[in-house]
């Protein structure tokens, strides 16, 4: 009766060893569920970005010819600068042209999830030695059965999961330049080509006085005036992160900072403000730097 006992002593004691399932792991609250999280990714444009964190003003300098140089509305940089008149800045003094947070990936916490063991449980077959050691363990002092209040499928908060949104990734900081779609911004002669080893910005195209000039591509006027020395009237349109296009020598400009045009729409009548004849000077910049029109434009085909 005694060996009956015992065998069934046995039986149970391992049935609740089996009832808590496998290792029950003890997690620390706050580390759980950052193990897969990726690390926050920095935006970043297709090529280096080669403008610097900080400029410093020379002499002949004008907040909006930084601007335009460096690819920035004048509006925010004059903003995050603390500037209240854009016309007053000095000779020496910095501007910070982006943000202290611009493309500064945020600090991840390191993923360190402690995990605790239970004591591993032996199934031993039955025999006698099974028995002797049941009954040695029915002799010691009661313990308190350990109860894991962590269930087995840890709980995930949807916080934890780092679904990438599109918009935040690498495209969206280059400014989403494969969905731009340029085309002419007025009919007329190509009189002017770019070069960049003379120093020609742009592109110039003859017309006649009071001709339409069209929005190349859809954006925010950021400039409208004859602030910039050799533009004459000029229209700046920042039409994403990356890209600026100019139209210069203007008769009449009909838009103002601050508008959103769509692509084709009429912003200008040409003219021959500062330049020895009609005509516009159409400039595209990337991240500040000019780069050659002809690259986005259906040159030819007006």
């Amino acid at each position: 009766m005694k060996r009956i006992f015992a065998g069934l002593l046995v039986a149970t004691l391992l049935a609740g060893c089996a009832s808590s399932g496998h290792r029950a792991p003890v997690a620390e609250r706050g580390a759980a569920g950052t193990k897969n999280v990726k690390e926050p990714v920095t935006e970043k444009s297709t090529d280096k970005d080669w403008r610097p964190r900080v400029y410093v003003v020379q002499k002949g300098d004008t907040l909006f010819a930084i601007a335009f140089n460096y690819g920035l509305d004048p509006r925010e940089l004059a903003e995050l600068n603390g500037i209240q008149d854009p016309n007053l800045i000095q000779v020496g003094q910095q501007i910070k042209l982006f943000s202290a947070t611009t493309g500064t990936a945020v600090e991840a916490r390191p993923a360190q999830s402690l995990v605790k063991d239970q004591p591993k449980v032996v199934k031993y077959p039955y025999s006698e030695a099974a028995v002797a050691k049941a009954e040695a363990v029915q002799g010691e002092s009661p313990r308190v059965p350990v109860i894991a209040r962590i269930e087995a499928k840890p709980e995930v908060k949807s916080e934890a999961k780092p679904e990438a949104k599109p918009e935040t990734q690498a495209g969206s900081q280059a400014g989403g330049e494969d969905a731009l779609e340029w085309s002419m911004p007025t009919q007329g002669k190509l009189i002017g080509g770019f070069s960049e080893a003379d120093n020609r910005k742009g592109i110039d195209i003859a017309g006649k006085l009071g001709q339409p000039i069209y929005a190349s591509a859809p954006g925010k006027v950021v400039y409208s005036g004859s602030g910039l020395r050799g533009y004459g009237k000029l229209l700046i349109i920042k039409h994403n992160k990356t890209y600026l296009s100019a139209y210069a020598h203007n008769d009449k400009l009909l838009v103002k900072e601050g508008d959103v045009v769509t692509r084709g729409q009429k912003i200008a009548e040409m003219g021959n403000s500062d330049s020895d004849q009609v005509k516009l000077h159409f400039e595209v910049r990337r991240l500040g730097k000019p780069v050659d029109p002809a690259n986005y434009l259906p040159l030819g085909k007006p």
